[in-house]
C-alpha cells in the first residue's frame, strides 16, 4: 500500500514526532521534520538530537548521514514534496482544563495550503474524541480536496514511555483507525514497517482517538485510588505497599503504586479530554474528575507530611531547608513536563521553606524558574528533611547514613523503611508513615 519511494513530512519534532521520524527514516522512507523551534530544526540537521532519549542522537546522526532525514521550518516545501504527511504536535490543557489544540490547528492550516491528491494525512496527537472528524479534516478540506475521495486520513495513538521510547514505538501494539478502510490500511500499511507489534485496526477516527484517552484514564483512576487508600493507611499506621503488594496477589485485583501525584504530557492531561467531551454531550464524569483531583492534591499531601515531620522534631516548616531529590516526573529521564514536583516545591516556598533541588537529568533554569535552588546531591541530603520525589537510579544508592539530619520523606517505594529506621532515620513516606 505504501510506495517505497514514498516521503513523509512530520509536524512536530518533540518526544514522539522525532523517534518516530527516526524509525520511519531507518525503514527506507525519507522523512522531513517540520517544526517551529528552529534550534531543534538545526540541530537535527547537524545530525543531534535535541532530545534525551537512550539511542535517538544516534539514530538521527545516522538517517541524516543516509540522507533520510531532514527538518526544516518550511512547512509548505515539506508538504508539497511528501505522499505522507503526520501530525505530532503537543496538545495541552489550558488553565481552565480545557484542550489546547492551537498547535493541532496550525498544522492543519499549514497542510490543506499544499494537500494533493492521493496523500495520507495521519494523526498522532492525542485530541479530544471527535477532533478528526469535526476539525481537523474540515481544516484540510479547505484545501478544496475530500477527505476519503481526494486524500486519506488516519489516527493512531502513540504508546511509547520516555526513556524506552524507541523500543516500545517498535515493539508495542498500534490501535489505527481511518475515515474509511482504504485509509485505516495505508496506515497499516507504514506503521508495519516500524513495529512488530500486534497492529489493531478499529472502526473509524473516533474510536482510535477514545483509546488512549481510555489507556491512560485508566491509569490515572487506578493511582488514584492507590494515593488515596495510602492516606488512609497513613492514618492507621498501615504500610501501604506491603498492603498493596498483598492485595494484589488476588487475581483479579491490579492496584498501582502510590506517589506524590501524577506527571508527564499524557497520564495527567488525557482524562480532562474525556472529560470535556463528555460535558459538551450531557454526560457527567464524577469518578475521572475526582480521579484527577486526588492525584493532583498529592503534592499539598507529601507537603503536610514534611510539615507534620518537622514538627515532630520540633521544627517549623518556615526556615527549614527541604532538599528535593528529583523532579522529573518519572526516573532516569529528563521530562519535567506536568510533574509533581513543581506544584510540591510552589506548596512548600508558600510555606517558607528554604527549598533545594538535586536532579542530575532536569535543566537547572528549569528548576530556578520555579523558584528552588539547584545544589549538589551531598548538599540535598543535608537538609533538614530530605524529600525523595523522583526514582532516579542514582538516590536508590541512598544509604541511611547519608541523610545528616535524620530526617527522610520517601515518595516512592525504591526505599527499605526499616534499613533507615533501624539506623535512626525518622522514615516518612506516601502510605509509609
Amino acid at each position: 500500500m505504501i510506495k517505497e519511494d514514498s516521503s513523509i513530512a512530520i509536524f512536530g519534532l518533540g518526544h514522539m514526532g522525532l523517534p518516530t521520524a527516526v524509525l520511519l527514516a531507518q525503514s527506507g522512507l525519507k522523512v522531513c521534520g517540520v517544526d517551529i523551534n528552529k534550534e531543534n530544526v538545526q540541530f537535527v540537521n547537524s545530525g543531534r538530537s535535541p532530545i534525551m532519549e537512550p539511542g535517538l542522537d544516534e539514530l538521527v546522526k545516522k538517517s541524516v548521514e543516509e540522507g533520510l532525514l531532514s527538518a526544516t521550518i518550511d512547512a509548505n516545501d515539506a508538504v508539497a514534496k511528501s505522499q505522507i504527511i503526520m501530525i505530532i504536535v503537543p496538545t495541552p490543557v489550558d488553565n481552565d482544563k480545557k484542550s489546547d489544540l492551537s498547535a493541532v490547528i496550525s498544522a492543519s492550516k499549514s497542510i490543506s495550503e499544499c494537500l494533493k491528491r492521493g496523500d495520507l494525512v495521519i494523526i498522532e496527537s492525542t485530541v479530544p474524541p471527535g477532533t478528526c472528524e469535526d476539525l481537523i479534516i474540515p481544516l484540510l478540506e479547505k484545501s478544496g480536496l475530500k477527505a476519503g475521495e481526494d486524500f486519506q486520513v488516519a489516527y493512531t495513538p502513540e504508546r511509547a514511555l520516555p526513556n524506552n521510547t524507541l523500543y516500545e514505538m517498535s515493539h508495542n501494539a498500534r490501535v489505527i483507525g481511518g475515515i474509511d478502510l482504504e485509509s485505516t490500511k495505508m496506515a497499516v500499511s507504514l506503521y508495519g514497517r516500524i513495529t512488530s507489534g500486534k497492529i489493531i485496526m478499529v472502526q473509524n477516527l473516533v474510536t482510535a482517538e477514545m483509546v488512549k484517552l481510555m489507556e491512560n484514564t485508566y491509569r490515572d483512576t487506578n493511582i488514584a485510588l492507590a494515593n488515596e487508600l495510602a492516606l488512609v493507611c497513613d492514618t492507621l499506621g498501615v504500610d501501604a505497599i506491603e498492603a498493596i503488594k498483598a492485595a494484589n496477589y488476588h487475581p483479579r485485583v491490579n492496584i498501582h503504586t502510590p506517589g506524590p501525584g501524577v506527571g508527564g504530557h499524557c497520564l495527567s492531561i488525557d482524562p480532562y479530554f474525556i472529560v470535556e467531551i463528555a460535558r459538551e454531550n450531557g454526560v457527567e464524569t464524577p469518578l475521572i474528575r475526582a480521579s484527577r483531583e486526588v492525584n493532583e492534591g498529592m503534592p499539598r499531601a507529601v507537603s503536610k507530611i514534611v510539615e507534620s515531620a518537622l514538627e515532630d522534631r520540633g521544627k517549623t516548616i518556615a526556615g527549614s531547608k527541604i532538599g528535593i531529590l528529583g523532579v522529573a516526573y518519572k526516573g532516569n529521564v529528563a521530562d519535567a513536563r506536568e510533574t509533581p514536583a513543581k506544584p510540591l516545591i510552589k506548596d512548600l516556598l508558600q510555606k517558607k521553606a528554604e527549598v533545594l533541588v538535586n536532579d542530575p537529568y532536569v535543566s537547572p533554569d528549569t528548576i530556578t524558574a520555579w523558584g528552588a535552588q539547584v545544589v549538589d546531591l551531598e548538599k540535598a541530603l543535608s537538609c533538614d528533611c530530605v524529600v525523595l520525589v523522583t526514582d532516579h537510579d542514582i538516590y536508590k544508592d541512598i544509604k541511611p547514613s547519608m541523610i545528616e539530619k535524620g530526617l527522610l520523606v520517601c515518595t516512592r517505594p525504591v526505599l527499605d523503611p526499616e534499613t533507615f529506621r533501624k539506623a535512626g532515620v525518622v522514615f516518612k513516606g506516601v502510605g509509609r508513615s
